[in-house]
């Protein structure tokens, strides 16, 4: 009996020899996965394809360093496109200069104006934060790193991380405010 696992170790065996097929497979596969993380760190579907297109060429450059008893290929894949994302966000713009707070407002969330936009309207909205407002916002809110982590990947304080997060949502409790 062939396993889901056995699939994949195979399919990754036959991408590392450069078996076309595989992967043009492999590429299939994980496309819908990859391109709604592209998304979250690009202002639009053609910056999501640039991030997609660097991913996938890292990807299938370092395929053979992958190791299934360290996590998945899903978590692999996603490391790959988060880092091609915040490269491609770091690329665009530089980041603001460091900020330190000691204690950042949270604003308010009107939970009402907010259930009545989609997700498409949402992600609009994130897509155009400035970039590193955008990419603090996608990593904390979204992905689910911590301040520390945001600071470390960035190459900013933990301050000017928590800063950016402050800022996003101030900027999209103003546009969910503006689109009642």
């Amino acid at each position: 009996m062939v396993t889901a696992t056995d699939d994949i170790g195979l399919l990754i065996k036959d991408c590392v020899a450069n078996k076309r097929k595989a992967q043009e497979t492999l590429y299939r596969e994980f496309y819908s996965f990859a391109m709604n993380i592209a998304l979250r760190y690009s202002r639009d579907e053609a910056d999501a394809e640039d991030i997609m297109s660097h991913a996938f060429v890292k990807i299938f450059k370092y395929l053979h360093t992958f190791d299934a008893a360290k996590g998945s290929l899903h978590g692999w894949i996603k490391k790959i496109v988060v880092h091609e994302g915040l490269d491609h966000i770091k690329s665009r713009e530089r980041f603001s200069e460091n900020v330190e707070l000691e204690t950042v407002e949270e604003p308010a969330i009107d939970n009402r104006a907010l259930e009545k936009m989609g997700v498409e309207e949402i992600m609009e909205l994130i897509q155009k934060l400035p970039p590193a407002t955008h990419a603090v916002f996608v990593m904390y809110a979204v992905d689910g790193y911590n301040h520390r982590e945001i600071a470390e990947k960035l190459q900013i304080s933990e301050g000017t991380s928590k800063w950016h997060l402050s800022e996003a949502r101030k900027k999209l409790q103003q546009a969910i405010t503006l689109s009642k």
